[in-house]
């Protein structure tokens, strides 16, 4: 006997001692870790809206004061409200599509339920990153039709904007909120991209398994 034929008798012998995964262990598996996934994405959700939420009373008290003199007090307010409302919305979504896994019983309801839970993250991402943009600008574009106005407070709140010319001052004031705009589009971008990214990447990987044991 060579020694071809005595690693396919050593290999099949060790397949024998290998426990034998049936059609229903594959889907239990599958069903535990995509389970967990989505109960992570439920709860990183949680955590980002009490971040953001415990960041906002760290706001400096001369950046209100320069909103308020701006008018934009009870446009904050309103606007907070709808984004916060939102926000309830996608924690409550998740905890629908993690309640939904939990429950299914066959292998075509969980391959539903993954990919809904895998639109909803993609939904609440565009809408995060296109609140952020479009606040960013509303503002920065209602500033520059008050700039006049808006030098005057930065000036009484702001020492260092003291020593800019008024000529100056539209021209430092709007490429330094460009920069900081730009960086933390691209923060938020980034963290969704690491966080979420990697996990619906795993998401998408039970899926794909699901989809060979239905075949």
């Amino acid at each position: 006997m060579d020694n071809l034929e005595l690693l396919k008798e050593k290999w099949q012998s060790r397949e024998q001692d290998l426990p034998k995964l049936s059609y229903q262990d594959i889907y239990q598996m599958l069903l535990k870790k995509s389970s967990s996934i989505v109960k992570w994405i439920f709860l990183i959700s949680i955590a980002e809206l009490l971040f953001w939420t415990i960041l906002a009373f760290f706001v400096p008290e001369s950046s209100k004061e320069i909103n308020n003199g701006m008018g934009l007090k009870t446009t904050f307010l309103v606007v907070n409200i709808i984004h916060y409302s939102i926000f309830a919305l996608f924690i409550y979504l998740f905890y629908v599509n993690y309640r939904s896994i939990k429950i299914t019983d066959t292998v075509k309801d969980l391959m539903k339920s993954i990919l809904n839970t895998r639109k909803t993250v993609k939904y609440f991402v565009v809408y995060n990153v296109s609140a952020s943009v479009l606040l960013l600008l509303g503002v920065n574009i209602y500033y520059y039709t008050k700039k006049e106005q808006l030098y005057d407070l930065m000036i009484q709140n702001f020492e260092g904007y003291g020593a800019i010319p008024k000529e100056s001052f539209t021209s430092v004031f709007f490429i330094s909120q460009l920069i900081f705009g730009a960086v933390l589009v691209l923060l938020i971008l980034l963290f969704y991209r690491i966080i979420y990214g990697i996990l619906l990447k795993r998401l998408k990987g039970n899926y794909n398994e699901l989809r060979k044991i239905e075949m």
